[in-house]
């Protein structure tokens, strides 16, 4: 097994998309992501409530999206980059059998000295058959340099 790379600051520039990552939204999923973040609010796992409350079935919980967003950009990252900020917004109910596709996009680069220094920031989104489920950006530290990468 190789070990994951790690990007580094230099290597990023700005408009470049990350590789998009299609999620299977599965019922499995979805409960049990919702029990495992002690979200146990009946329309993740009980799909007749679901539909009493308006919904067609039961639908992912924000902890997941949140999750699913941070696997999302620490995988293209690598395992030296450091997550400074998630900040996202829901849109469309993600709802078993469908499929999530997650898609990046670099919008900055901080350059300057001090706690951003180092820092990307990128526009993501998570659609699903019924449109955008998920919509944010995330800031991410990279390494400046691979030495740097080691060191961490």
């Amino acid at each position: 097994m190789s070990t994951p790379t790690t990007r580094t600051y230099d290597e990023v520039a700005v408009g470049e998309e990350l590789p998009p990552l299609d999620i299977p939204v599965t019922r499995s999923l979805i409960v049990a992501t919702a029990l495992a973040s002690r979200d146990y609010q009946d329309v993740h796992h009980d799909p007749e409530l679901a539909r009493a409350r308006g919904s067609k079935d039961i639908f992912m919980n924000i902890l997941t999206s949140n999750g699913l967003v941070d696997r999302y950009i620490t995988g293209w990252a690598g395992p030296a980059a450091a997550l400074r900020s998630i900040r996202i917004r829901l849109g469309a109910p993600n709802h078993p059998g469908d499929t999530m596709v997650l898609t990046g996009t670099v919008t900055a680069k901080a350059d300057e000295d001090g706690d951003a220094d180092g820092c990307v920031e990128i526009a993501v989104r998570g659609t699903n058959s019924l449109g955008a489920h998920v919509t944010g950006s995330v800031a991410v530290r990279l390494p400046r340099s691979p030495k740097e990468v080691g060191a961490r």
